[in-house]
């Protein structure tokens, strides 16, 4: 009974409501909800127009615009499109007003109903503009030019030439008026004139005129910041200081103003992308002013006092040789800031230390373009600063234009000129000649062993006896129980190639960048950029090889061994960069990286690494695939004889690392140098040949290994082929010992830390992909052989 009650009160209570929704409330008797009016009275359309009218007040009065801007703008549209007047256009239709749903308006044609525009606003003249106005809005023809193709690009109609007639009277969009004025700190009457007319285009719609304005002011942001590479006379060049440092100490660099040098009153630093701060870059506004086609003698930068600690400094940066890097356009260039004069003096107490006073700019141009740029000092006007005294002294600089055909398109072709000239290029192809010749006899070694294993094989089941040096020979056949047993260590075996596998994929996307022409000479941080985002994006392939693997030699915590796998390459080289930024953070230097910086790189391992390197594990877990193996493996291992020494791991890895590295030593000296020095490495067609050939190298030799393993009955081939094959990484560290103490001269605890610090972390990944090759390879030739013969 009480639930019948419950149900007939909640049945009486919708009833009410619905007769208070017709009907009204029986004790106010207005309705609930009432109906939006279709239509506007008078009254309501005069109210609208007021508050637009105050709306135009308040903007003219707070200098947003102008009315000279105004009338300007209406006075092309009407001038050029109908030809019409003012009045003619007052006697049009009447006004019209759109109620939109949501009960917004927006008035098309803005008049008083039943009277004249030119009675509520200012009369405009139908008189073309005059020659002045004409003059001040054709001022930026580029943009204009800009403009009209933004415009198009969008399938819009122009503004000069608009698909129904304009308004008589022209609402400006104060928004973008704003906007623009804060972005570009010009004045209403200095706004081009393309720009103003699609500001004051009545008729089109808000969000493509806001899209509009947004890229032409885009376009003429890039325009005036000199990223388009062209210039007027006069017109001012971008040009900043990146760094000083040591000439012999690459990664101790500090900022260019850390130095006691001529400051400008404004010192401006340029954003730059992820990779230009782990490059190290820090790019700040020059003081000098380098105008496009404005020679200059001996302009005065400053008259600065040194006081005696600013000496002392200056007296050190010179005696370890600093030098300075800069950009002008875009176009790097270097310069010394003192030398130490050691003519006729053998005692370093009598050195003279110099700093250069004045430094001359030769810049070349073709047309409106820079194409080079080239720094001199005069040693004669130079300042001694060998003694610990105040100094008073004036920097001056002057430049020198000149005139030059070199087209735009091949101004940065002097920056590879030194890594192609002849006699370096008979260097780089005698080392692909030299590979090749390793390739090619491993090849015929090897083919020659495997025609010679099949023989035998023939031999030994189309007769029953066997002679003892066959049996020496064929060794490898009475271990088939045992060559497909699973190594030791499976997690960290699984991990090893999951990693491997990612740094062979990056090192081949790089490599194809590199062809295509990403790496240009001084494309600033566009390698670091593309290998931390390409590490990142390839992070899947690492997760998807090590769980298929993993769990193909009957693993069970697959989730562990994806853990490991994510933490096996990565792990130690951020505990490099920790030690390593702690030591740049300690000299102050530009390798230490920002805050800011090092929370990106982490963000990105924890939003792209992580989950797709989770990603890729579930996939290879799905995959569901088993190991390939030829032969059934024996319940008990067999026991391995005893062997002599040099069968042991490490002259075997010896061995196997030799001919890999002889194969790229050569350009090991010029990739070292162009890392490590300043020389420039542009040659990547034939750093990619020789890639490859270590490749097939790797893999040739780890096999060879790997057959003469089996032969003397030594099953245990698993680990032993990843060891031989990532031996390459060993060597090439011990090439990296060579170069630091006997072809560089490299000095200092900072230095030398990140040398050693970075390239063991290089030739430890060098290691992990090398031994992933060459297990490959030697897995692939273990199942061909045991397939070629009758596993009982």
């Amino acid at each position: 009974m009480a639930k019948f009650n419950v149900t007939q009160k909640l049945k009486r209570t919708k009833i009410k409501e619905r007769k208070r929704a017709t009907q009204g409330d029986p004790e106010t008797r207005k309705l609930k909800v009432k109906e939006q009016p279709t239509s506007l009275s008078g009254k309501r359309k005069r109210k609208l127009f007021k508050k637009w009218r105050k709306e135009q007040k308040d903007a003219l009065q707070k200098g947003l615009i102008s009315l000279e801007d105004v009338e300007m703008a209406v006075a092309e549209g009407s001038s050029e499109d109908t030809g019409t007047t003012s009045q003619e256009k007052s006697k049009k239709s009447p006004i019209k007003f759109h109620v939109k749903k949501g009960g917004k308006l927006r008035i098309r044609k803005l008049k008083r109903k039943g009277r004249d525009t030119s009675n509520n606003s200012k009369k405009i003249s139908s008189e073309p503009a005059s020659t002045s106005s004409v003059d001040a809005m054709d001022r930026d023809s580029m943009t204009r030019g800009t403009a009209n193709e933004v415009l198009s690009a969008l399938s819009l109609p122009h503004p000069e030439n608009p698909t129904r007639k304009q308004e008589a009277a022209t609402e400006i969009h104060l928004p973008l008026f704003t906007f623009y004025r804060a972005r570009s700190g010009n004045r209403p009457s200095e706004i081009p004139g393309e720009l103003l007319r699609v500001l004051t285009w009545g008729k089109m719609k808000t969000l493509p005129a806001f899209v509009v304005a947004l890229c032409l002011l885009s376009a003429l942001r890039v325009s005036a910041d000199g990223s388009n590479h062209k210039y007027k006379e006069g017109d001012h060049v971008p040009l900043y200081a990146n760094k000083v440092g040591p000439f012999h100490n690459p990664s101790e660099t500090y900022r260019y103003y850390d130095l006691p040098f001529c400051t400008p009153e404004h010192v401006k630093e340029k954003r730059e992308d992820l990779g230009e701060v782990l490059n190290g870059d820090r790019l700040v506004s020059a003081p000098y002013q380098l105008n496009f086609r404005v020679d200059r003698q001996s302009e005065t930068l400053c008259q600065k006092t040194l006081s005696r600690e600013e000496v002392a400094k200056l007296r050190d940066a010179v005696s370890k040789d600093y030098y300075f890097q800069m950009y002008y356009d875009d176009l790097p260039f270097w310069g010394f800031i003192g030398k130490v004069d050691k003519e006729n003096k053998l005692d370093s107490s009598e050195f003279k230390y110099l700093l250069f006073k004045h430094i001359h700019f030769d810049i070349l141009y073709n047309n409106d373009r820079v194409i080079e740029i080239n720094v001199q000092t005069d040693p004669n006007l130079a300042a001694d600063i060998t003694e610990d005294k105040e100094v008073v002294v004036e920097l001056s600089y002057s430049v020198k234009w000149k005139e030059t055909d070199i087209p735009f398109e091949k101004r940065m072709e002097k920056y590879s000129k030194s890594s192609s000239m002849p006699q370096h290029l008979e260097i780089h192809w005698f080392s692909i000649i030299n590979s090749c010749v390793t390739v090619l006899l491993l090849t015929g070694f090897l083919a020659t062993i495997l025609m010679r294993v099949l023989k035998n094989d023939f031999i030994k089941y189309s007769h029953d006896e066997e002679s003892l040096d066959d049996q020496e020979e064929t060794g490898w056949k009475y271990i088939h129980g045992d060559v497909f047993r699973f190594p030791k260590y499976k997690s960290l075996f699984c991990a090893v190639l999951g990693s491997g596998t990612q740094l062979l994929a990056l090192a081949i996307f790089i490599f194809l960048l590199a062809l295509v022409g990403v790496f240009y000479p001084y494309n600033r941080g566009a390698l670091f950029t593309a290998l931390v985002v390409i590490y990142a994006l390839t992070s899947g392939i690492a997760g998807y090889t090590a769980t298929s693997m993993y769990l193909q030699l009957e693993g069970t915590n697959w989730v562990r061994n994806l853990l490991l796998t994510g933490c096996l390459f990565c792990g130690p080289l951020f505990l490099t960069f920790c030690f390593l930024n702690t030591v740049a953070i300690a000299y102050s230097a530009t390798a230490a990286l920002p805050f800011g910086t090092i929370l990106v790189i982490l963000l990105i391992w924890t939003l792209v690494t992580s989950p797709l390197l989770v990603l890729g594990g579930i996939a290879g877990k799905n995959s569901k695939a088993e190991f390939q193996a030829p032969c059934r493996t024996t319940k008990y291992p067999r026991e391995i004889p005893p062997l002599p020494w040099y069968r042991g791991t490490i002259p075997q890895m010896a061995m196997a690392g030799f001919l890999p590295f002889s194969a790229i030593y050569i350009e090991l000296y010029y990739i070292f140098a162009s890392v490590w020095g300043h020389k420039i490495y542009t040659i990547y067609s034939i750093l990619f040949i020789v890639f490859i050939i270590l490749i097939i190298v790797t893999a040739f030799i780890t096999v060879a290994l790997t057959y003469f393993q089996l032969a003397v009955e030594d099953h245990e081939w698993w680990w032993r082929s990843v060891l031989c094959g990532g031996s390459t990484g060993v060597f090439i560290f011990g090439y990296c010992l060579y170069y630091y103490y006997a072809r560089s001269d490299m000095s200092g605890f900072m230095q030398t830390s990140f040398f050693f610090g970075y390239m063991a972390c290089i030739c430890y990944g060098f290691f992990l992909m090398l031994g992933t090759v060459g297990f490959r390879a030697s897995l692939l030739f273990v199942r061909h052989i045991y397939r070629s013969i009758k596993c009982e």
